[in-house]
């Protein structure tokens, strides 16, 4: 089965799609559950889902890093659409690597993922683009250790790895 493109005056939508869901938490949970409300949709997958998507659709015990494994759910279920939820496989490039076997994705590429995945990275952008934003505060992983040693178990710090 393929996504059939209906047109209605000026307005044209797609209809007949499956549709396949990256990932496992609230986020995707959220989409999966608006999608799902749509009248175009078909068939909606998950991998790997959750509790909550599978009331929604069918989750497949597919890892959200297995590209291949995701390529074949998509080639095996005529996926139409991949909606990718978590930055991780985003940053890695899951979007791009989906786009170049075909798949239509959801999604930036490897390149824009990086200013949700890089927090100096989006510093800079931020800072190139003169947009206000607090100053930031890199330092390596030895003093980003100590700040936790001196705050305790239950400090509110937080430092990311990326700056």
């Amino acid at each position: 089965m393929s996504a059939v493109l209906e047109t209605t005056g000026e307005t044209s939508r797609l209809a007949h799609v499956n549709v396949l869901v990256v990932g496992s938490g609230g986020r995707e949970h959220a989409l999966a559950w608006k999608i799902a409300e749509s009248s175009s949709l078909t068939e909606l997958h998950a991998a790997p889902g959750n509790p909550g998507i599978a009331a929604l659709g069918r989750c497949h015990p597919i890892r959200v890093d297995d590209v291949e494994g995701l390529l074949g759910l998509c080639r095996e279920h005529e996926i139409h659409l991949v909606v990718v939820g978590p930055e991780a496989p985003l940053v890695a490039g899951m979007g791009d690597e989906l786009r170049r076997a075909g798949v239509p994705v959801f999604g930036p590429s490897k390149a824009a993922a990086q200013i949700e995945g890089s927090k100096s990275f989006a510093k800079e952008i931020l800072e190139a683009a003169a947009v206000p934003t607090a100053k930031p505060r890199g330092g390596d992983r030895a003093v980003r250790d100590q700040s936790r040693r001196a705050r305790g178990r239950k400090g509110r710090l937080r430092l990311p790895d990326t700056g």
